[in-house]
């Protein structure tokens, strides 16, 4: 089975709640990655009630292995200034108990058919990332975003705005929602 298929993604809504919430709310990172992100505690309800954010769990079967949010419209002008065809990802993260097996791999190779159904108008996925967080820059590099130069100041110091060109091809049929 490869990867890809042990993992899906899914919009959190309410009927998620009683299966999921209470996982996400447990989710922990060490402080030298949470300095970078929010938990799920800080994000869930924002996403949850501001129409331009959508709160995507990544799963393996019942259990919530990370979550991120989507962010769309002119709420994302102060990471993104094009943003009229850009979806921005936020607080992108795996829980602790669940790194280091490939899942954040995983969910990034599933991201971008996951944007284009959601999004059929999205023309790229954006995202900021601290300079300093090495990892999770590697990992958007793999998963083909790209550095154009573009940089933010962030709260925690200076940020580079990474750019994933969407592909205008049909999406492939799959069973992630």
């Amino acid at each position: 089975m490869s990867l890809d298929q042990r993992i899906t993604l899914f919009r959190y809504e309410e009927k998620h709640e009683e299966k999921f919430k209470d996982q996400l709310l447990s989710f922990q990172l060490p402080p030298e990655q949470a300095e970078f992100t929010g938990l799920p505690e800080e994000t869930l309800q924002d996403a949850c009630t501001d129409a331009g954010k959508m709160g995507v769990v990544i799963a393996q079967g019942d259990r919530a292995v990370g979550f991120f949010v989507l962010h769309t419209g002119e709420g994302i002008a102060d990471f993104f200034q094009d943003y009229s065809g850009a979806v921005l990802l936020r607080a992108f993260l795996m829980d602790y108990s669940s790194q280091g097996q490939g899942f954040a791999k995983a969910a990034m190779a599933l991201l971008p058919d996951f944007v284009r159904r959601h999004y059929p108008e999205a023309e790229q996925i954006v995202l900021a990332v601290n300079e300093r967080n090495i990892p999770a820059g590697q990992l958007y590099a793999r998963a083909g975003f790209q550095d154009y130069g573009l940089r933010r100041s962030g709260s925690k110091g200076p940020q580079l705005i990474l750019q994933y060109e969407l592909a205008t091809e049909a999406v492939a049929p799959a069973a992630h929602g």
